[in-house]
């Protein structure tokens, strides 16, 4: 009988940390894909790649949120610790770590609008670096010439200019740039034009000017571009931006700031006004000096006319003239005195070069001349009979000692075909050919028997 077997336990199949992960990132992507979240910004950091990581938390509970650097596009201010903001993005989970995470899309924040926000940490972070101190700033030239104006050319601003200028200081020359002043790219446009007058050198002074408006139509004035380029410019810059009650970055950085365009360009005329009221000054003071000296003189004159020798010119002109005879006679008698003793030493040295004759000295060195030259004659003579006698005696002991005078008394040379000296019978074989060197010719034999002692 056949047993059946039953298995009542469920399959059970584990899922890796991956596959769980995944099923979460799933669930999360598909669920809060577009959500706004509140909180404040804690441990925010910049990576170098440009991306930005940071905590969002309230009293209870936090998540990590990513900020990827191409999402940043528009955003004026800075996210930084502390901000209570209001981020709009998407939930997943980061796999690495298993961690959910927001990747944020935008960032705004709550209390102060984005923009006074970013012109508060850039106000605040170009400040700290020292672009508003007062020691950087440049003084406004004493009587400009040429003044630049860096505006719209169709807004109020450079009308507003043009006619104080032209009113006040009809012979200035006025060069106009003309740049956007609000919108994207205005800033760009203001940077190129402040760059353009620092490289050509054709100003004395500089107006920045733009009538009034919202943070919004103002921003171009607080982008950091054109802070660092005002603050860059060698040509000191005037700021006419906005209303009275409008500040800029670009205010806190100019050499001077005006509170609209038609206060800029009062400020410029107002150097001409004090460098008039300076040669006023000036023309009064030099005046008190000329009355003051014209009296000292006049007082002077009378002192002088009253002393004794203006009462006798007469005495003092023949004193003058008998001091003058005077000195003429001394100086007379030294310049004779002088000739006589250059006369008295010339006539000396005349005489001892007359005295001195060169003929005889001549004669005397040729006396020399000849009689070393016959003391080295006989030298010569002798030293080469020396060598003579002695060519001589070592000729004949060279002609006694010659192998040709025994060779005279009958005997011969003999030599091998070589060339070799024969001294003995075995040097040569039957057949070979000997050479025999006799005192008078030379014979050539063949050797047929051969002998040894």
């Amino acid at each position: 009988m056949s047993q059946l077997t039953f298995n009542l336990q469920p399959t059970r199949r584990a899922l890796t940390v991956s596959e769980l992960t995944a099923r979460i990132r799933d669930l999360l992507g598909k669920n809060f894909t577009d959500i706004w979240v509140e909180g404040e910004i804690s441990n925010c950091r910049e990576a170098q790649s440009g991306h930005i990581y940071f905590t969002l938390k309230d009293d209870r509970s936090q998540v990590r949120c990513v900020f990827f650097k191409q999402q940043q596009r528009g955003i004026k201010f800075c996210p930084e610790d502390g901000l209570h903001v209001t981020v709009r993005g998407s939930i997943s989970v980061y796999e690495a770590r298993g961690e959910y995470q927001i990747y944020v899309e935008n960032i705004d924040p709550i209390g102060l609008g984005a923009l006074q926000l970013a012109f508060e940490q850039l106000k605040k972070r170009l400040e700290a670096e020292g672009l508003f101190s007062a020691e950087r700033k440049k003084p406004l030239p004493m009587l400009p010439s040429r003044i630049g104006l860096i505006t719209s050319p169709r807004g109020a601003a450079v009308r507003d200019v043009v006619r104080i200028l032209r009113r006040r200081f009809p012979n200035v020359h006025l060069t106009v740039f003309p740049v956007r002043v609000q919108g994207e790219g205005a800033a760009a446009e203001i940077v190129k034009a402040l760059k353009f007058f620092n490289q050509k050198k054709l100003v004395d002074v500089l107006i920045l000017a733009r009538g009034g408006g919202s943070i919004e139509d103002l921003w171009a004035f607080n982008e950091e571009p054109l802070a660092r380029a005002i603050a860059a410019s060698e040509i000191p810059v005037i700021s006419g931006v906005g209303h009275e009650t409008d500040f800029t970055i670009a205010d806190f950085v100019a050499d001077v700031r005006a509170s609209t365009p038609s206060a800029a360009a009062e400020l410029v005329v107002q150097t001409r006004r004090e460098f008039d009221k300076h040669i006023a000054d000036l023309r009064e003071t030099i005046a008190s000096l000329v009355r003051y000296r014209l009296l000292d003189l006049s007082k002077r004159v009378h002192e002088l006319s009253a002393r004794r020798g203006f009462r006798r010119p007469l005495d003092l002109l023949r004193q003058r003239r008998q001091r003058a005879d005077e000195m003429t006679s001394r100086l007379a008698l030294g310049l004779r005195s002088r000739l006589e003793q250059s006369r008295k030493r010339f006539t000396a040295l005349h005489l001892r070069i007359a005295t001195f004759d060169f003929r005889m000295k001549i004669s005397a060195f040729r006396l020399r001349l000849e009689k070393r030259s016959a003391d080295l004659g006989v030298r010569a003579e002798r030293l080469l009979r020396n060598k003579r006698e002695r060519l001589e005696r070592l000729s004949l002991q060279l002609q006694e000692r010659s192998p040709l005078k025994v060779l005279e008394r009958g005997y011969a040379i003999a030599t091998d075909a070589a060339g070799n000296l024969l001294r003995d019978a075995a040097q040569v074989n039957i057949g070979d050919a000997v050479a025999i060197q006799l005192h008078l010719g030379r014979l050539t034999t063949e050797v047929t028997k051969k002998e040894t002692s």
